[in-house]
């Protein structure tokens, strides 16, 4: 996958091998720094003064007009290069399923994120959406994902025009295995 994304961004792309990341630890993205694209080296996952929890998405609905979120989606949005992600589902009783959604053609997904600059390093928030249909059965959200034609629309435009890129088409090219 790194060579398909150092190709797609024209860049180097060299993240740490996680094959099930969770909160808190460390991811490389792809964001905008003095206006060229670069990897960046981020935290999963920001903890605000006023929260009790660790924040790892922010809701596309409301991620312009949130305090907390609204200058990172503004100013320092970033994409998650990907082989795909992971959701739990009940499936009677105490059993719990583990669904790998990734892509059908085996390609990069690219997930939408901002990120919180700091002296500290980098943090990450995802940002999550309405599950299209064919995903809704396992979770009720799903990571946005950035197709890789949009990108540079992703990066590169105000964040109001970005209203088009903030929802699903039905059909994605996404394969579920359990």
């Amino acid at each position: 996958m790194a060579d398909r994304v150092s190709a797609q961004f024209g860049i180097p792309y060299n993240p740490q091998t996680n094959l099930d990341l969770r909160p808190t630890e460390q991811v490389t993205v792809v964001g905008l720094v003095n206006d060229q694209l670069t990897s960046i080296h981020c935290t999963w996952g920001i903890k605000p003064n006023w929260s009790k929890s660790l924040l790892i998405n922010a809701q596309v609905e409301t991620v312009r007009e949130k305090k907390t979120f609204a200058n990172a989606f503004a100013h320092h949005r970033c994409v998650v290069p990907c082989s795909g992600w992971y959701e739990w589902r009940d499936e009677g009783g105490k059993r719990k399923q583990k669904y790998l959604f990734s892509h059908a053609e085996e390609q990069p997904l690219y997930m939408a994120g901002i990120l919180f600059p700091s002296n500290d390093g980098a943090q990450l928030v995802t940002l999550t959406t309405a599950s299209t249909a064919q995903c809704s059965q396992y979770h009720n959200r799903m990571p946005l994902l950035i197709a890789p034609s949009d990108i540079d629309f992703w990066y590169k435009f105000d964040s109001i025009q970005l209203e088009p890129l903030l929802h699903h088409p039905e059909q994605l090219p996404i394969a579920i295995h359990s």
